[in-house]
């Protein structure tokens, strides 16, 4: 560790930036000392200039002190500024408000999704889900519409399984969402001429470019996401194949993309030289045209990363120095996390760093168990490294993320990587000819039809492979969720016994058979003590869903309606309709949960007439005014009631 703090400044530096935006996560009034802390910093870094010159090896860490304190304060006043950004005040609602279209607008079922930054004073971004119309079907990036508003703030929908979407679109950016009927909107004539919104132009008329290419639904989604990063078009299907092969990489826009995107700049600009001024000319333009790209494909935290790393390689080769460093991935962090210190919490920056840094760790020691004999060899020996590598580096991620991992990744992505290559490689003639054909003359239409053909067979190949590999028995591992503490367990014992491996030294062997130890004494202690399952009334729209939730998963049982629920402690009834107001009872049935469910009219005062119950829980299929109203009626009456629409699901332990 002290030797890698030691050669990478950028990892020295970070330190602060993380733990500022970690510390303003969990501790939120903490973010209004981020002033005093910057001007603490400050001092502390005037004070390092008025040492005298005998004491200044004693008080050499004043400096270095004070960096770190202003920038750990700095992460505080970005991570504050974000989360006010993203926290929308209910004062505009129903105003009328103007707003400009950010990004290329999504076609949803029953509506058109418009990513919005609404204006001064408050400038936020919102999800407007517009009513289909072709007003609506012919907006493009940079036009400013005006809207009644009537967005709401994110909301989860409380289940003990749901996906916190509201944090999810925190880190995004967005504020809320609402649903605007066409009468609601309209075009003010003005658009913005930003470079994000011109950028995202140019990528919705690449889109519309690539229809020209005719290929199949899959096929096309799949080149939009390859190339532009733009994964609208991908079907659930066609994600889900990729994620159980273990190649879901090659659909988000990462390293290996932008790498091929440079290396075909890089031969562009190559007429250039290779010294002299035509050489620095050549860099920069690699540079500019490598950025173009980025805002171009939406600036993902991984083609940020890749395109810092790869700027950083062009302005070291200049001075004929090493680009890919650890201090070049933590110069990308630091640069990344500065500007949007969200990121930190992003599935796919964690992800796009966690593969490099097992790259640049694994690689070098994993590549020196073989000495390939030829240069065919050597291709797939380093290949199989650079996959392999890369896997283990987020091997830790996604058992704490998604719980699963793909068993046969190794052999899908020494299939898949090679031919993403060549179909990037054939996606570059197959533009440079489209766009020519309009010259109309005969061989530009034969090679333009050639690597058409070739591109739809390069597609059908890899997707076939992909498919195949995802229906293979025991493809994918899954239910393998660990805890954070498991995650950090994990990494000690992963990182420090490779380390000694290489080294042979005892410190990393105790540290990662330590590790390894508490953590299978958390799994161990997790199997002799599993959580009870729960009877569970969920939070699910428009509609009644009662199931017994255990080991992560929903278990459903038949539950005939105005019936009793099993339960080995407690009397829970559900009732569903207004039978109940046939029946007579000469006293009252005790209850501890009465679940109310589908009708609208039930009346509080006849059901006191048969029930006495302690609880009484609303279900998501009951109307929201009914809801509403029972719920009032219950509080008047000193009932306790549960509106899982409101509230969220209710859980009962068996």
């Amino acid at each position: 560790m002290n030797a890698l703090i030691g050669k990478t400044p950028f990892f020295r530096l970070l330190l602060p930036i993380i733990a500022g935006i970690i510390a303003g996560s969990l501790f939120p009034g903490i973010l209004s000392a981020s002033l005093p802390a910057a001007l603490g910093g400050l001092l502390l870094m005037l004070l390092s200039f008025f040492i005298r010159p005998d004491e200044q090896f004693r008080f050499r860490w004043l400096f270095g002190a004070g960096v770190c304190f202003f920038l750990f304060s700095l992460s505080l006043y970005q991570y504050r500024q974000h989360a006010e950004s993203t926290r929308l005040t209910p004062s505009g609602y129903g105003q009328y408000d103007l707003g400009i279209v950010l990004d290329i607008p999504e076609v949803k079922p029953r509506s058109i999704a418009v990513h919005i930054k609404t204006a001064l004073p408050e400038e936020k971004k919102v999800i407007l889900y517009l009513e289909q119309t072709d007003e609506a079907r012919g907006l493009i990036p940079g036009d400013e519409i005006v809207f009644l508003s009537r967005v709401e703030p994110f909301s989860n929908f409380g289940n003990p399984d749901d996906f916190d979407y509201t944090g999810y679109m925190q880190v995004k950016g967005f504020a809320g969402s609402g649903y605007v009927p066409g009468s609601d909107w309209q075009k003010t004539g003005r658009q913005a001429k930003s470079i994000p919104v011109m950028a995202q132009r140019c990528r919705a008329k690449m889109l519309d470019f690539y229809h020209s290419f005719r290929l199949e639904s899959d096929a096309y989604a799949f080149i939009c996401a390859l190339t532009l990063g733009y994964k609208v078009h991908l079907s659930n299907d066609l994600q889900e194949a990729f994620r159980a092969s273990g190649t879901a990489h090659v659909l988000a826009l990462s390293g290996l993309h932008v790498g091929i995107i440079y290396a075909v700049i890089s031969l562009l600009f190559s007429f250039f030289g290779k010294s002299g001024y035509g050489f620095l000319a050549r860099q920069w333009l690699i540079i500019t045209a490598l950025w173009a790209f980025v805002f171009i494909v939406g600036m993902s935290a991984s083609v940020v990363r890749a395109a810092i790393m790869l700027t950083l390689f062009s302005i070291g080769d200049l001075y004929h120095r090493n680009g890919f460093t650890y201090n070049s991935l933590a110069a990308a962090a630091f640069f990344i996390l500065i500007f949007r210190p969200f990121s930190l919490f992003d599935v796919g920056f964690q992800m796009s760093f966690g593969a490099v840094f097992g790259i640049l760790f694994f690689n070098p020691k994993m590549s020196r168990l073989y000495r390939p004999p030829n240069k065919v060899v050597k291709y797939v020996w380093n290949l199989l490294c650079i996959t392999t590598t890369a896997q283990l580096g987020v091997f830790p991620l996604v058992l704490y993320h998604f719980g699963t991992f793909p068993t046969y990744f190794f052999i899908t992505n020494m299939l898949v990587v090679p031919l993403v290559g060549i179909i990037i490689y054939t996606t570059f003639p197959l533009i440079l000819f489209g766009l020519l054909r309009s010259l109309q003359w005969d061989f530009i239409t034969v090679l333009y039809t050639f690597f058409q053909w070739i591109e739809k067979i390069l597609i059908g190949i890899l997707l076939r492979i992909v498919y195949i590999s995802e229906s293979i028995p025991f493809a994918q591992i899954s239910d393998k969720k660990i805890s954070f503490l498991q995650l950090i367990l994990l990494l000690l014992f992963m990182y420090p016994f490779v380390r000694f491996l290489s080294s042979h030294r005892a410190r990393p062997l105790i540290i990662s058979l330590v590790a390894l130890l508490f953590f299978q004494f958390t799994i161990t202690y997790k199997n002799l003590t599993p959580p009870a399952p729960q009877l569970t009334v969920f939070n699910s729209p428009g509609q009644s869903e009662i199931a017994v939730f255990h080991n992560n998963k929903r278990h459903y049982m038949e539950i005939p309606e105005n019936n009793i629920l099993p339960h080995p402690e407690k009397r829970i009834f559900l009732l569903s309709d207004a039978a109940f107001t046939t029946y007579h009872a000469g006293q009252q049935f005790p209850l501890d949960i009465l679940i109310l469910s589908q009708y609208g009219s039930f009346d509080i005062e006849q059901l006191l007439v048969l029930f006495r119950p302690a609880m009484i829980v609303l279900d998501s299929s009951l109307p929201p005014y009914a809801a509403g109203r029972i719920a009032r009626e219950c509080t008047a009456l000193g009932i306790e009631v549960h509106d899982v629409t409101e509230n969220g699901a209710f859980s009962l332990n068996f």
